[in-house]
């Protein structure tokens, strides 16, 4: 069946413009008509039309600069143009098609030739608008793709945050009162009429608390009890009065029995109870801080981390250190790996870096994870490796998981193609990876794998020449 479609024809001789309406009509075209090139330009930007047929000799704006208007319009290029010319020259066809004409007919023109050329044009048109739309769609899914994993991503980064930030929270909380109570022994033992060198074994037990805080003991559980116990007993026997609170704490700075009988020796036992408190509101105080730290740090490594992963306030293209960007991707994927995920780091210390593309390679690098992650269901162990081989360096990424089979690994970086169950993804993952590698950075993107392996070998060049800069 003949493609039909909607003409726009641009003749100053009204004869020419009616005889082709008449004609175009009487086989189902629709037709719109105009005198000159301005106003055919107006029609053209108020609505779509799926090819032109234009005169050359006009007033006003004649053919060649109509034509040049139009392919040189973002909105209209992709309009087929037929021109149709009294001016039967060589020069003048070879003119229009050089300026994206898609086709030059000489006046008085053969219907049966204007027919096969209109009707090849409509077609040409209707593909490459199918062509369009199907790219279109294409980036759309892509671009959802890419915000699905932003969205497991953040959601991930979100959880990660919160621990820190509620401990630090938590511990800032707990700080208030405990050093307030810490305040307050101190005043008890400013009420002991403590001796110089009595305050200076508070110094020397102030230190050691911050010391052994920072390096805390590590004992069995079993241990911990007995040695609770122990100082719990030797405290009552002291009459220390909350000794079931001071004990553990005692515990945790690493003190026998004997060590409070040496730490004690100093006091006498009338002030014995407020060294006891003091040293205990000590722990505390000290301990408290650790966590704030430790919650602060944790935190401050996340932004860190986030910051590598996303390269903020850098240049698209950088100087990347692949190692950076494989550890700022296992700190955005740690909520999925730390669920019984081994991850093992191979890297080669002296690998260079590269010129790249670091925030889109950093996505490789999440889509490949997050397949094994998948893969091995939660499960397992991941191998990072890298090496230099020559003006390449290689990242690779193996998981223990099932395997692949020869069929699917085939198949694998073509868009659309998943093996997840449906509402797991849209298959635009290893696409989008494989296109970033092999389009973007010039380089390769294999798969090998086997039962209990399977491992995707990213090639990429050391010094990369951005397209159209070569």
């Amino acid at each position: 069946m003949a493609e039909r479609g909607k003409i726009l024809v641009v003749d100053d001789n009204r004869v020419n413009r009616l005889t082709l309406s008449r004609s175009l009509e009487a086989e189902g075209h629709q037709v719109a008509l105009a005198e000159e090139g301005q106003q055919a330009l107006d029609l053209l930007y108020q609505e779509p039309f799926e090819v032109v047929l234009l005169d050359i000799l006009m007033p006003g704006l004649d053919g060649y600069q109509t034509l040049g208007r139009i392919k040189a319009d973002p909105e209209l290029c992709d309009i087929p143009v037929i021109v149709i010319s009294a001016l039967d020259e060589l020069d003048s066809a070879v003119r229009c098609i050089e300026m994206g004409a898609e086709d030059y007919l000489s006046k008085p023109f053969n219907p049966v030739l204007l027919r096969a050329r209109l009707g090849a044009s409509l077609q040409r048109k209707k593909l490459r608008d199918l062509e369009k739309a199907f790219l279109q769609q294409e980036f759309a899914l892509r671009q959802n793709e890419k915000l699905a994993t932003l969205g497991r991503l953040s959601a991930g980064m979100a959880h990660e945050l919160n621990n820190p930030a509620a401990a630090a929270q938590r511990g800032a909380a707990q700080m208030q009162i405990a050093f307030a109570r810490l305040q307050e022994t101190l005043v008890g033992l400013g009420h002991q009429g403590l001796s110089g060198p009595q305050w200076e074994s508070l110094g020397d037990l102030d230190r050691q608390a911050r010391a052994k805080v920072q390096q805390p003991l590590r004992l069995e559980p079993l241990e911990t009890s007995d040695r609770t116990v122990e100082l719990e007993d030797w405290l009552e026997d002291h009459q220390i009065e909350n000794a079931w609170e001071v004990a553990p704490n005692l515990v945790n700075l690493g003190y026998r029995r004997g060590d409070l009988e040496s730490l004690s020796a100093p006091f006498t036992q009338s002030q014995l109870p407020a060294l006891m408190e003091w040293l205990n509101c000590t722990y505390v105080v000290y301990n408290l801080l650790e966590e704030i730290g430790t919650g602060s740090r944790h935190i401050s490594e996340i932004v860190k981390a986030l910051k590598t992963y996303s390269y903020l306030d850098q240049a698209p293209l950088q100087s990347v250190n692949l190692h950076e960007g494989l550890d700022s991707t296992l700190v955005m994927l740690h909520s999925r790996l730390k669920q019984g995920v081994t991850v093992h780091r191979q890297y080669d210390p002296n690998l260079p870096t590269i010129q790249a593309y670091g925030s889109e390679l950093n996505q490789v690098w999440t889509n490949l994870i997050e397949n094994a992650i998948d893969a091995m269901n939660g499960q397992g162990s991941i191998t990072l490796r890298t090496r230099h081989d020559g003006q390449w360096v290689i990242v690779e990424v193996e998981d223990d998981g099932p395997g692949i089979s020869a069929e699917v690994q085939s198949r694998v970086f073509d868009p659309f193609f998943t093996t997840k169950p449906p509402g797991k993804g849209i298959g635009m993952g290893l696409n989008i990876s494989h296109n970033t590698v092999v389009q973007k950075h010039q380089g390769r993107l294999e798969v090998f794998s086997q039962p209990g392996q399977t491992r995707f070998e990213v090639r990429l060049p050391l010094h990369l020449v951005p397209a159209g800069t070569a």
